[in-house]
């Protein structure tokens, strides 16, 4: 049995399922060489134009940049940073329209270039040998290196692999019908991807490294020949023409045989692949440190009188592109992002370029109808027989149009790379591809939702458990605490601690009386002064009543007749009577007041104990 070098140093390859073959239109700009375009007024830079996390931004409006300089870090592998593609100033930071089907907004970077396109300083390393590893891959994501072909994933994550690689597949078959900016990149800049390949080989060193290329291709064929004819892992392998060999896992299938399964990568088995265009990228980023800032880009269609391949600065609105190659048609424009097969509609000439625009289409209604109107499906499977992927596209969409997630999933719309191959034969004009993407994005956005309200619910669970925790902790502590208050009271030595402590009390007490001393002193003082006030008064008033009968007795005895002499001694009886009983009156209070001595005597003995 052969193996797989031997079949493809005999020519002999796989074919993948499916598959179309739509009319070639590549004619159209692959005679001509690329064309650098002149400086826009504006570029607009998306920050984000990568699958990933978005980077932080370094800059602010007013600051003067120069060309190749970082304008957002990297924070994390998946972050791809991005660089001004020519000098000038940051004239604003807002959200404006992008690249996509939606027309959805994203932040960008506004630069007003000031026409110097002057360098940041660069440092030129010819020998990459010298470098290491790691510090390959840190350059590679310095320079803000994404996946080119359309996927837009962080290459530096793709090359940092420690695992044993078996391929190195360089795809370079572009299949859509009109695109031809990897086949003139090939052309005219062969060396250059030579040296890419070369600095893969080094990072990821795979047994071998096969380049695949579709057959429509022979001037970009023999320069790929002549670059790598020293090198012995490089085959340079040339597949007959078919849409869509350039599909990873259809180019992989094509080349060794194998079939990625269903929600596996190609690393599961052995394999690495790259864009030819992302590998010219890579060796201008370790070679000539120029970071990601150009691409090529296909302008074509028959609405456009110089259809051709340019060099577009990343940022560069989709207008100044087609204005450049002659746009006849701008009143009612109908620009086509991607080929006609994989591409979308702009809904705007100021959408700008980024990473991975490979074409803009300006077709005319004769070249490529404005849209047929869809009927219902008649079921006649031809979506099925030509789709690489082996799904169901009728049933995708029937899932997809009810949004049954679960169907969809379980039908495997994941593994649908949106080729347009079941839109391009289905007799009812059903844009399948359009429902396949909207549902894909509402799956995402679903998934999304979930992973958010998973970790909102480990955050509470997590919360809820230190809580439960932090109580348990405190209620052990108390009753350790409370144990030891028993324990300690029960302890021979308990009592004479609370004798102590009823001590210290009586001595604090003491010492507060002993601080003032003339409270108790006045307070006796007051009581006597009062008593000896009160026995005055009934001495005075006692001896005024004594002589006041007195004087009565000798006026009576010398002024009135012996016969009234019984009557003076009755009156004076009457006036001894009196005088006895105030006199009883006298002795009863001086008697009292003698009682109220008695007991403020006794009040300042208890207190002097005290």
């Amino acid at each position: 049995m052969e193996s797989v070098i031997e079949r493809i140093d005999n020519n002999k390859f796989w074919s993948f399922t499916g598959g179309i073959h739509p009319p070639q239109q590549k004619f159209l700009s692959n005679d001509k060489p690329i064309r650098p375009l002149p400086l826009p007024k504006r570029l607009i830079l998306p920050v984000q134009q990568h699958i990933g996390h978005v980077a932080d931004i370094l800059v602010k409006p007013g600051d003067k940049v120069l060309k190749g300089q970082p304008l957002t870090a990297i924070a994390t592998p998946m972050t791809v940073p991005v660089h001004a593609p020519t000098s000038g100033t940051i004239v604003d930071i807002r959200k404006a329209t992008i690249a996509h089907p939606s027309a959805m907004a994203e932040l960008c970077l506004i630069i007003e270039p000031d026409g110097e396109d002057k360098w940041q300083p660069r440092k030129i390393n010819p020998d990459y040998h010298q470098l290491s590893k790691t510090e390959l891959v840190s350059k590679i994501a310095e320079a803000g290196i994404a996946g080119m072909g359309g996927a837009g994933f962080p290459t530096n994550v793709k090359v940092n692999n420690q695992a044993g690689i078996k391929y190195l597949i360089i795809n370079a078959a572009e299949c859509e019908p009109y695109i031809t900016a990897d086949d003139l990149l090939m052309r005219e800049h062969a060396a250059t991807i030579a040296d890419g390949i070369g600095i893969l080989d080094y990072m990821l060193e795979p047994e071998y490294i096969l380049i695949g290329i579709e057959d429509n291709k022979p001037e970009a064929i023999k320069a790929l020949k002549t670059v790598t004819a020293h090198l012995e892992k490089v085959r340079v392998c040339v597949l007959p023409t078919k849409y869509p060999t350039g599909g990873e896992k259809q180019l992989i299938k094509a080349l060794i045989g194998q079939e990625v399964p269903s929600g596996s990568l190609p690393f599961d088995l052995g394999v690495v692949m790259q864009n030819v265009a992302t590998v010219f990228a890579i060796a201008e980023a370790i070679i000539h440190d120029i970071p990601l800032i150009r691409r090529v880009v296909t302008v074509t269609g028959t609405a456009l009188k110089k259809p051709q391949n340019v060099w577009a600065l990343l940022g560069t609105e989709i207008r100044h592109l087609v204005e450049q190659c002659g746009y006849q048609n701008p009143g009612q424009p109908r620009i086509i992002m991607g080929g006609p097969m994989m591409g979308f509609s702009l809904p705007s000439l100021q959408v700008p370029v980024v990473k991975i625009t490979n074409c803009i289409l300006a077709p005319t209604d004769s070249e490529i109808a404005p849209g047929n109107k869809e009927i219902e499906c008649i079921r006649c499977g031809q979506c099925a027989e030509v789709c690489p992927s082996n799904l169901l596209p009728q049933e995708l969409q029937w899932s997809a149009k009810a949004r049954d997630y679960d169907q969809l999933e379980a039908l495997n719309l994941s593994d649908c790379i949106d080729c347009g191959a079941c839109a391009y034969v289905c007799p009812s004009h059903i844009p399948l591809v359009q429902y396949y993407r909207v549902a894909k994005a509402e799956i995402r956005a679903k998934k999304v939702q979930e992973a958010k309200a998973e970790k909102a619910k480990l955050r509470f669970e997590a919360r809820k458990k230190r809580l439960e925790k932090e109580k348990i902790a405190r209620e052990e502590k108390q009753r350790l605490a409370a144990e030891a208050r028993r324990s300690k009271a029960a302890s021979p030595g308990a009592s004479d601690a609370v004798a102590a402590a009823l001590a210290r009390v009586k001595a604090k007490k003491a010492q507060q009386d002993a601080s003032d001393p003339g409270q108790d002193d006045s307070t006796s003082s007051s009581v006597k002064s009062t008593a000896a006030a009160a026995i005055a008064r009934a001495k005075a008033k006692r001896l005024a009543a004594q002589k006041k009968s007195e004087q009565q007795a000798d006026n009576s005895r010398f002024q009135r007749p012996n016969d009234q002499q019984q009557t003076a001694d009755n009156e004076n009886s009457d006036a001894d009577a009196s005088s006895q009983g105030a006199k009883s009156n006298i002795d009863s209070k001086a008697e009292t007041n003698n009682k109220v001595d008695a007991k403020a005597a006794a009040l300042a003995r208890i207190k002097a104990k005290k």
